[in-house]
């Protein structure tokens, strides 16, 4: 009865916003499951069970054969895929995002390319003809700035070929929902192209391979890669009044970006139809939700054609014949059905790319995502590929939140796949070795010491998965009688980068000198990032931030807070006028002193440059140098795990119970095995793998070990920059490529180890960020946490040791503290892990 009353009390609050609204609400609260009470809906429902009991992890979608899919490491890569994608739709584009930008820049640096910003790719194909479909996740507003109706408002105001849905409502309808998000991140150009991954198409996510975290460029300011609101630090401060895109309020010349490593893939082959089904089945459900008499939706048909192939399991969808008689119907060109009954393969303007990967799509969807009853394929196929792993797991995700045991609030089994996966291999005495790299701290703004936040909630959480609260991993594991750390150990990524920005004996003296005031050229810049107008509604002002040189007294967990202070000015009437303040700032600046002999960034040396760190120049004091050395993590948002070598699921899901349960956020994975197999070894063994998974995993370990060299924005786009069906430029025979190649020999996990512990000692000598192992409990933070600007130096550090330390960290990898906060018990033991918390499955 208690969860009635519950119910009942959100009914009541509902009810000054008005009876209609609160009676729609009731009805959802009451009946979620309403939908499917009807026997025609029971009917629909019937069919679908049986199409997914036999498919693999119970899964809407069948396996495909024969698909060309390639991987992309970080947006820089991706991004530019997706622009590629993009520019050749000749019908109809789909898109469905957790956040999309329409202003965020897919080619950089942005100077160059302004016509590669999405709003202006989309505008220019919905001229030629070309329909566009978006879907968004509709954001709770008081507690979330992407600003979904901007999304809105500004695609559709560019054509009437371009329409956005949001979804869904959080208050007075039927489908009233609190917690939940769309969390999926796909594209489909044409039904024949396709990309599914964890990168959103929004501010934040763009980054390079050398991860930078200052873009301040005295001499050129052309050469800034994050304008605006994409220069961005989550640790500090959310995004704010996203639809003047061009503000910040983030200092660029005090504090550093949250530099966003993340995977995505580009594909095409007969998956892609798999992938074309999940987003008509969510638009029409939302169409028949939301915007059922609303002529700018259109209803969509489902593409397949069943004449050419009779025995794919959507020639029994329960929607499909209704769909096609009422909804557009865009072609799809793996089949072309003749009247002789010829199937032909093969499309002149869509040439047929026959792939080696076989792939199958999952998801996790509910009625309030998509109208179906509970599926969590995802989850299945985690657990699944896990049991079947022979030697090895990698996993990179965003959050490790899970369970070892059917009890408690966590409801997902991944953790306990992997306990019973390591306890087999020690009974077995084979060496086996899961290796798992996530975010040192979620990337949300926080207090220093999180209480009652949604940080030291997810933080507390994800140390109970792995280590601590009475059924974590490595406790279920020495139960067993095995040394945990033998088999799993956890990691994070930690970059540093020194920002160029000598205030007193430059910057100073070129606003003295051009009359132009710093935030005077960052308003010019805004204005020709604005553009020549194209809506109403493009900013009129911008707000930009002031460095004030001062940090609060509270402290953050990397330091002390800045004094963030912003200034509003109107922008300049005309991109001319604009221009002409930014050429004279560059004039001055380069008659004050020649500054070509400093880098603007020298995060680079993380990687295998061709110089050391110890080699950059620094026309400013000394101090001006020490001050411009900052650290920050190195934000992992991947949702990947590879199994062996073999075997890959990659997507947009997390792991933890909002992301694996099915009835949480929506989501879509792939799980990709490829026919072409290479030769390597497995702890020094000869072993087959699989091109996709093995050179993604190579890739991965040498970049986190810093073995690939920097990227270069200016540079001609490389091969793992286009889109599938263009091969990514083969690796496999390079030596730091061989260095990583076997991933349980002694050789590659000493390489890994040691160098995720020196990196690891170097930053927390030099800036003392948080986790650590050094505080054990809150006893210790006060002592530990550095009283200077968020990221900066600790005091008393001379010059020279921070130079020579830093010159020494290789890659951005790190190792996980496993003892922080180990004897504060009451941060993994509280009420709230024993049922008494009704709003922890919002962070779990």
């Amino acid at each position: 009865m208690s969860s009635f009353f519950q119910k009942l009390d959100k009914i009541v609050d509902k009810i000054p916003e008005g009876f209609s609204h609160a009676r729609a609400t009731a009805i959802g609260i009451l009946n979620p499951d309403r939908r499917h009470d009807d026997p025609e809906e029971k009917r629909a429902d019937m069919i679908r069970s049986e199409i997914m009991s036999g498919h693999r992890f119970h899964s809407f979608a069948d396996e495909r054969s024969e698909n060309f899919v390639k991987w992309h490491i970080d947006g820089h890569d991706y991004m530019w895929a997706v622009s590629e994608m993009l520019e050749k739709a000749r019908e109809a584009i789909f898109i469905m995002d957790w956040w999309l930008t329409p202003e965020l820049y897919l080619r950089r640096p942005p100077a160059k390319y302004p016509e590669w910003r999405i709003d202006r790719i989309l505008k220019r194909k919905a001229e030629q003809g070309v329909k566009v479909y978006v879907i968004v996740y509709k954001e709770i507003t008081q507690t979330m700035t992407m600003s979904s109706h901007h999304t809105k408002v500004r695609l559709e105001a560019l054509h009437p070929n371009i329409a956005c849905m949001r979804h869904p409502d959080h208050i007075g309808s039927k489908d009233d929902v609190e917690f939940w998000s769309h969390h999926e991140k796909v594209v489909v150009v044409d039904n024949h192209y396709a990309c599914i991954g964890g990168l959103d198409l929004c501010f934040g996510r763009w980054d390079t391979h050398n991860h930078p975290l200052a873009d301040v460029h005295p001499t050129d300011p052309f050469d800034t890669l994050f304008p605006g609101q994409d220069y961005n630090n989550a640790r500090i401060m959310d995004f704010a009044n996203v639809p003047n895109y061009v503000s910040n309020g983030l200092s660029s010349v005090e504090s550093a970006r949250m530099p966003w490593h993340d995977v995505h893939m580009t594909l095409t082959g007969t998956v892609v139809l798999d992938i074309v089904q999940h987003f008509i089945e969510r638009w029409n459900e939302i169409k028949k939700r939301k915007y059922r008499n609303d002529t700018r939706f259109d209803w969509l048909a489902l593409p397949h054609d069943i004449e050419a192939s009779p025995n794919e399991a959507v020639v029994r969808h329960p929607h499909r014949e209704r769909w096609h008689d009422v909804g557009r119907r865009f072609k799809e060109h793996f089949h072309r059905h003749w009247s002789g009954n010829e199937t032909v393969e093969y499309d002149g303007e869509y040439p047929i790319a026959r792939g080696s990967c076989r792939v199958q799509a999952v998801r996790s969807v509910s009625d309030w995502s998509h109208g179906t009853l509970t599926e969590q394929s995802i989850q299945n196929a985690y657990i699944e590929l896990i049991q079947q792993a022979e030697h090895f797991i990698y996993i990179e995700n965003q959050f490790f939140i899970s369970n070892t045991v059917e009890e408690g609030p966590v409801k997902n089994l991944v953790a306990k796949a992997l306990v019973e996966r390591i306890v087999r291999a020690g009974r077995e005495g084979k060496r086996f070795r899961i290796v798992v790299v996530i975010p040192e701290v979620p990337g949300f703004a926080g207090q220093g010491k999180w209480d009652e936040t949604s940080v030291k909630t997810i933080m507390a959480a994800q140390y109970r998965t792995m280590n601590r609260g009475g059924h974590s991993i490595y406790e279920e594991v020495r139960k067993a009688g095995y040394e945990p750390s033998d088999y799993i150990r956890f990691f994070h990524l930690r970059a540093y980068d020194r920002i160029n920005a000598p205030w007193e004996s430059y910057i100073r003296k070129i606003e003295e000198q051009s009359g132009i005031a710093y935030h005077q050229l960052n308003v010019a810049l805004s204005r020709l990032w604005v553009g020549e107008r194209m809506n109403p509604d493009d900013p009129k002002e911008v707000s930009v931030s002031i460095p004030t040189g001062q940090s609060l007294a509270e402290q953050s967990t990397s330091g002390a807070k800045p004094v963030l202070k912003s200034e509003t000015y109107p922008l300049p009437e005309s991109v001319a006028e604009a221009q002409e303040v930014v050429d004279r700032w560059e004039r001055v600046a380069r008659s004050v002193r020649s500054d070509e002999d400093v880098a603007d960034n020298v995060v680079q040396h993380m990687l295998h440059d061709r110089t050391s760190l110890l080699d950059e120049k620094w026309l400013g004091t000394e101090d001006e140098e020490r001050n411009a050395y900052v650290s920050e993590l190195l934000y992992i948002h991947s949702k990947l795990m590879i199994v062996d070598d073999r075997r890959v699921i990659m997507g947009s899901a997390n792991l933890n119970d909002r992301s694996q349960k099915g009835d949480g956020d929506s989501e879509i994975a792939l799980v990709v095995q490829d026919g072409d197999m290479i030769d390597s070894t497995m702890n020094g063994e000869p072993y087959q793998v699989g091109r996709f998974a093995a050179t993604l995993r190579r890739k991965l370990y040498r970049e986190h070990l810093g073995l690939i060299p920097p990227q270069d924005c200016a540079g001609r786009p490389d091969s793992f920059m286009h889109a599938a069906p263009h091969p990514n430029e083969d690796e496999t025979e390079g030596a730091e490529d061989e260095a990583v190649a076997d991933p349980i020999s002694d050789a590659t996990i000493g390489l890994w180890e040691t160098t995720a512990r020196a990196n690891r000692e170097i930053f927390t000598e030099i800036f003392r960020p948080v986790p650590t192992n050094l505080i054990r409990s809150w006893n210790d933070y006060e002592n530990y946490v550095p009283k200077v600007m968020t990221g900066h130096v600790v005091p008393d550090v001379p010059l020279q040791r921070i130079k020579e330390r830093l010159s020494q960290v290789r890659g951005a990898l790190v190792e996980c503290p496993m003892d922080f906060l180990i004897d504060q018990k009451d941060f993994v033991e509280g009420p709230e892990w024993h049922g008494l918390n009704p709003t922890l499955p919002i962070y779990i």
